[in-house]
């Protein structure tokens, strides 16, 4: 049976993607409505252009209502973007009784927090508890309730640009809608896609979108690393467009029905047509050229991640190796090269624990609107929905407040 309605509402730099499900009686999630509108007014994950954003939201979530035949009035957003930086930070209290309280775990967060310096144009989006210490006893998950006299959290810390976040809000709301949470991408993404056991044993996550491609480390069940680059699947495209003497729109559609990241699998003999341009007959080239120009590209953008990954520390710990989604992770060939560049297992992450539209389980496009509808049907398990998000005064302290909340209760 039906209970209520969730909405992921993915705003990414090639397409705003509205994700509709339906939280069961059963405690189960099922995927009604999926929707897509081209995204015009960011670049690089980042708003650009305030009203053809707002016009792009607009149109997807129409789509979404006239599919799912309900009203869409809140949702939960994602955020992404070279902007996104983050570090690890420790904070410690003595504990107030014989036990470990609620009370304790807040004021740890809060030490941990305070000890946090960053910029002035940078705010403080994230603070997602990873692990306790009490007393001398480390890796503790649920620390309430154990006995001991002084309590450490520690936690990842996700910093924003001031603006970014702003402008994200400011075009939801102009859009008429309310935003109970935004969540950094990665972390939704990581809902859909990963495993308990591969988050325990150590995964990099990497979620390869149109504008950016941004990198998770999940080890003993947190999270320990985030960062971004300004590099996606775009970069392939204009590659292919200067390449092919081909227009973007033409290039992305040649790189979607054609294209592969990987050159040894492309068969000799395979021909592709190009449209030209300036009103030029098109013309027919060989396949192998194509992907001669795909891959060089990839191979970059996977280079510049392991480079992430050992600069963060932690590639020592990723065990079950590589966990690829996101729209630019659907290119054939994607796979194998990033296994032969990252030099670790990779797989394709496609969104696993929900039911409903095939196409919510079957492609990696929707990796992170999938994932905000889990983070938010945990959110209302938890009880933990809050009152609508607005861009104004106070906006950044709020969300500071209360994705600390929402990620003790989720975590």
């Amino acid at each position: 049976m039906k209970r209520e309605s969730i909405v992921g509402l993915d705003i990414g730099t090639t397409k705003i993607c509205v994700v509709v499900g339906h939280l069961t009686d059963d405690d189960e999630i099922e995927i009604v409505a999926i929707s897509t509108h081209p995204s015009t007014g960011l670049r690089k994950g980042v708003v650009v252009n305030i009203d053809a954003t707002v016009e792009s939201i607009r149109r997807a979530v129409e789509e979404a209502q006239s599919l799912a035949k309900e009203e869409i009035t809140r949702c939960f957003v994602g955020i992404a973007g070279s902007h996104i930086e983050s570090f690890n930070a420790q904070g410690a209290v003595r504990v107030e009784g014989e036990e470990v309280s609620q009370g304790d775990v807040e004021r740890a967060l809060d030490a941990a927090r305070a000890a946090v310096t960053i910029r002035a144009d940078r705010e403080i989006l994230h603070v997602i508890p990873r692990s306790y210490i009490v007393d001398d006893q480390d890796g503790v998950e649920k620390p309430v309730g154990m006995f001991g006299g002084r309590l450490e959290a520690e936690v990842h810390v996700v910093t924003g640009a001031v603006t970014s976040a702003q402008n994200l809000m400011k075009s939801c709301n102009r859009a008429g809608l309310d935003v109970a949470d935004i969540v950094l991408e990665p972390l939704a993404s990581s809902e859909a896609v990963l495993t308990p056991e591969e988050r325990e044993l150590g995964v990099a996550l990497i979620d390869s979108g149109g504008g950016t491609t941004d990198l998770a480390i999940f080890y003993r069940g947190g999270v320990w690393y985030t960062s971004g680059l300004p590099l996606g699947g775009n970069s392939v495209t204009s590659d292919l467009s200067i390449g092919l003497r081909t227009p973007m729109a033409e290039a992305e559609r040649i790189k979607q029905r054609h294209g592969c990241a990987r050159s040894t699998m492309v068969n000799e003999g395979e021909m592709i047509e190009v449209p030209s341009v300036g009103g030029r007959p098109p013309r027919e080239l060989s396949r192998q050229i194509l992907a001669g120009i795909i891959e060089p590209r990839q191979k970059e953008i996977y280079a510049l991640l392991r480079e992430d990954i050992e600069r963060s520390g932690y590639s020592n710990f990723i065990a079950a190796g590589a966990v690829l989604t996101g729209g630019a992770s659907c290119i054939e060939g994607a796979e194998q090269t990033a296994e032969s560049v990252l030099q670790m297992p990779v797989r394709i992450g496609r969104p696993i624990g929900v039911t409903g539209l095939v196409e919510a389980t079957s492609n990696p496009s929707y990796a992170t609107g999938v994932g905000l509808v889990l983070y938010g049907a945990k959110a209302s398990m938890q009880d933990a929905y809050f009152h609508p998000l607005e861009a104004g005064d106070g906006f950044l302290a709020s969300l500071t407040a209360r994705m600390r909340s929402w990620f003790e209760k989720i975590f």
